[in-house]
């Protein structure tokens, strides 16, 4: 199959372009810094582009069978619109080219966890100032982003990971339907569940939660990492 990848250059995106250029698809990779793309490929396509410019979105879309989102940025104070302008430009393109599947990332953070997940600091303290606070504009915008995508006509599938860190080899991960009891998800696990969308239909129309529960990594170092170094 032919994919469109949008957030291609992101820590998530390149994995998952590697994973599809592995299992022999043909990969269209939009990203604003095509010079910074680090993969080389005859089946690889990468196209430079802003998700803003709606016009380089459905150029990008033109000629794909699926469409896979993995747009993501720092936490910032000001307000965030990338997810939401983005997937309503990627949406456009999609109906504009007759396509109907589509994966996208979110976050665990966008929805709440009927489970406890931690201890005290974690949910009294860690979870509600990087929802609230840290990360709010973000968050905000993702949800937006989810409310535009589900209110589609597309078969659609809304991926929400947990604490992303790093992991060498995709791990025995575990899928559910809008929440999972687990704190973490490696991101090429993030990435091999995006990519299963491609040919399973099974979540079609559906949020799912993807999460590595064999990872015990440090949840201060992933905030340090995932969004105050970003967006310092």
């Amino acid at each position: 199959m032919k994919l469109a990848i949008f957030g291609a250059n992101g820590p998530t995106g390149r994995l998952l372009t590697g994973l599809a250029l592995d299992q022999h698809h043909d990969v269209v990779a939009f990203t604003r810094h095509p010079e910074a793309f680090p993969i080389e490929h005859p089946h690889l396509d990468v196209r430079a582009g802003d998700v803003g410019d709606a016009h380089a979105v459905t150029a990008a879309i033109d000629g794909a069978d699926v469409v896979l989102s993995t747009l993501g940025v720092p936490f910032a104070k000001a307000p965030i619109s990338v997810y939401s302008v983005g997937v309503s430009h990627i949406i456009d393109g999609m109906h504009a080219a007759g396509i109907k599947r589509l994966a996208c990332v979110s976050s665990s953070a966008v929805g709440p966890h009927p489970e406890r997940l931690g201890g005290f600091v974690f949910e009294k303290i860690l979870q509600p100032y990087v929802v609230n606070r840290l990360g709010k504009t973000l968050y905000d915008d993702m949800r937006r982003m989810e409310a535009t995508v589900s209110a589609s006509d597309l078969a659609w599938t809304i991926v929400r990971p947990s604490g992303l860190f790093t992991a060498p080899a995709v791990s025995a991960y575990d899928v559910a339907i809008d929440h999972i009891g687990w704190r973490f998800t490696a991101r090429i696990d993030l990435a091999d569940c995006l990519l299963r969308q491609v040919d399973d239909d099974a979540y079609v129309r559906s949020t799912i939660a993807v999460a590595t529960p064999s990872a015990k990594p440090s949840m201060l170092k992933l905030i340090w990492q995932e969004g105050i170094r970003k967006s310092s």
